[in-house]
């Protein structure tokens, strides 16, 4: 009798149900390092238990959150708590909550080798743009067939193992000790509930969140063992991560940042300007970029960009200055790198923002932006509309579905010769982005070509050769126009991607990206190897067309910039990595939690300890340059006074 009264069988069930939800989230942490050992250095299977353990930390503030109502439900004295049809619905609200969320592990089992952090709410409304849904999730569940299968035996075995204990049907009276016990219980799981939410009960710490994974970690990769996707989303709901700091002085900004630019370095010109944007093009694919890396047995899949590099000014050390295809563009064109967040999809990119279109255009410049995929996708037609670029062209505008690849849009090849007849019938001067598609997961190339590029030794390596042929293509048949000559290319990645050699393993070597400036009369031939990065570009293509007048670049001019030494910002594993002289210094957002020798790619020593003047002045710029992002961003100052 007394056992009915304080509910010891539904207690005992409800433990074991909640255990249930730990002991797969150790599973598929276990898949999730298995699916990635590449990617994540870990030195010995202790090491491997020991973020194991951390990470159920992280597992608890999950799974207390996906269960809350669950609990609630199980806990509260409803006297019909033991009937049939209530632990029915138990059973359906349990899993609908829990497999609904659990299942985003798996999306992170392969997607991670893409953006090299767990998926965030960044990475959702990243699919808002897609009109083509449908397609992509068939064509993930096609070639990663094995990931669903895998999802599908776990769930199968954990509804198993939820059947094993069951609460027994009774029948209750109501009574004043039934509820007095279930009360105090009630009140002990809530303080259990809030206390493993927050990650501790001590008042002064605050909920926990990614940032403390990196706490029990010997490399940032690390970090990710630590985590699950559904805490990483959870963490990123509702957050806002753009807030201003008050680090140093305005004049401080203005000295070592700069970010007012002014060049006079050339006479006003006005030649047109391509720029081509390479989906995951990333700079280990291409061979003239590696020359100097020394990796046994490499092998590039981009002759035709190799030879074009001979006559280019080419930079070998730059950086992307984000992980997704729309960090690409607004890194690129506007000059606006992502961090914790992306800038496009936070609360404030509705605001002028002085970018390449808006200066050129002001210069009497046709502006044009084109991708092949379905019109509006990756979100370049909602920023492309912000940033004022005169035309959009997509997939619509190409208008023949013969040359869809069957999952993003058209071909390269095809829609390169598009761009090219396009671009013939503009009055000039004129400017144009192209954004590829076909080097994108899965992968495909034109079935007739199939067998013409070598296949290399993972899956991008055919389809970087086929986009390397494809603008191979186009230069040929653009350097038949009058208005080639007359031109500025530009070829960059939007990001890195998937990983061959263990040198792009390397924390410091992943997203390197190629950065190549060509002219066809061969006014800027070179190699640059200081550091560079994508949002380099835009300053620097002011400075080449000779643009006098002040403008607002977060990047500097790579060829005549003599104020702002040549340096590097990215975000990865919750820390900013800034990247100049002879160190990169790692920035929690607050101090600095590392410095290391710009040829210690692989973050081996961190020299912290010995810290001298110049890491000193390197935390400094990277305080800098973060205060005056954050303000300009939020106070909508996008553009020169």
């Amino acid at each position: 009798m007394l056992n009915n009264h304080i509910r010891i069988n539904e207690y005992k069930a409800l433990f074991y149900r909640i255990l249930l939800a730990y002991l797969f989230y150790s599973v598929s942490r276990i898949f999730f390092f298995l699916y990635n050992f590449r990617l994540i250095k870990i030195d010995s299977t202790f090491d491997f238990l020991a973020l194991c353990y951390h990470g159920l930390v992280f597992d608890t503030t999950t799974i207390l959150y996906v269960n809350g109502l669950f609990i609630l439900f199980s806990a509260l004295p409803l006297v019909i708590n033991g009937k049939k049809g209530f632990q029915k619905g138990l059973f359906y609200l349990y899993f609908i909550t829990n497999l609904s969320i659990y299942a985003t592990n798996f999306v992170d089992f392969i997607y991670y080798k893409f953006t090299f952090n767990r998926s965030t709410r960044a990475s959702l409304d990243s699919l808002e743009n897609e009109g083509n849904k449908m397609e992509l999730f068939f064509n993930f569940l096609v070639r990663y067939w094995h990931v669903f299968v895998l999802f599908f035996l776990l769930s199968y075995l954990w509804i198993y193992l939820y059947k094993k204990v069951k609460v027994k049907t009774e029948i209750r009276k109501i009574s004043f000790s039934y509820f007095i016990f279930s009360i105090i219980n009630f009140l002990l799981i809530a303080t259990l509930i809030v206390g493993g939410i927050r990650g501790d009960f001590k008042k002064s710490t605050r909920p926990i969140n990614i940032l403390d994974a990196s706490r029990y970690v010997q490399n940032s990769s690390q970090a990710d063992v630590v985590l699950n996707t559904p805490f990483a989303i959870i963490r990123t709901w509702n957050t806002n991560t753009f807030k201003k700091v008050n680090f140093v002085t305005q004049s401080q900004i203005d000295t070592l940042i700069a970010p007012i630019k002014q060049y006079k370095n050339n006479p006003p010109t006005k030649p047109n300007v391509v720029i081509l944007i390479l989906e995951s093009f990333a700079k280990e694919y291409n061979g003239r970029f590696n020359k100097d890396t020394k990796i046994p047995n490499y092998k590039g899949y981009t002759p035709f960009v190799d030879s074009l590099a001979n006559h280019s000014l080419i930079y070998t050390n730059a950086y992307a200055n984000g992980w997704k295809s729309i960090h690409g563009v607004s890194s690129v064109i506007a000059g606006i790198p992502s961090f914790q967040d992306a800038f496009t999809s936070s609360p404030y990119p509705k605001q002028r923002i002085e970018s390449l279109v808006s200066v050129l255009k002001s210069e009497g410049y046709d502006t044009s932006f084109f991708h092949g995929g379905f019109n509006g996708s990756m979100g370049f037609l909602g920023f492309g509309n912000i940033l004022g670029y005169d035309h959009y062209y997509g997939k619509t505008e190409y208008n023949n579905d013969a040359d869809f690849d069957g999952v993003w849009g058209i071909w390269d090849e095809p829609y390169f010769q598009f761009m090219k007849r396009t671009l013939d019938k503009k009055q000039q001067p004129f400017m144009a982005t192209l954004f590829s598609l076909t080097s994108h997961e899965p992968y495909k190339i034109p079935e007739k070509y199939k067998g013409k590029f070598p296949k290399g030794t993972i899956d991008i390596d055919e389809s970087i050769g086929y986009t390397d042929f494809a603008l191979n293509r186009f230069f040929n048949e653009a350097k038949k126009q009058p208005w080639y000559n007359n031109t500025i290319f530009v070829l960059v990645a939007d990001h890195g991607n998937t990983v061959a050699y263990d040198e792009y393993l390397k924390e410091f070597n992943r997203h390197t990206v190629p950065i190549l400036f060509f002219s066809p009369n061969g006014k800027y031939v070179g190699e640059n190897k200081d550091f560079a990065q994508q949002i380099d570009i835009y300053p620097t293509i002011l400075d080449m067309i000779g643009y006098q007048k002040p403008f607002r670049s977060f990047g500097r001019s790579l060829i005549g910039d003599t104020k702002v030494p040549p340096f590097a910002i990215r975000y990865f594993s919750d820390v900013y990595s800034f990247m100049s002289g002879n160190y990169i210094c790692c920035f929690d957002g607050q101090k600095a939690v590392g410095f290391y020798a710009k040829e210690d790619k692989g973050m081996e020593h961190n020299l912290i300890k010995n810290r001298n003047a110049e890491m000193d002045l390197l935390e400094i710029k990277c305080k800098a340059f973060i205060q005056d992002y954050m303000e300009r961003i939020i106070d909508r100052k996008l553009y020169a006074k």
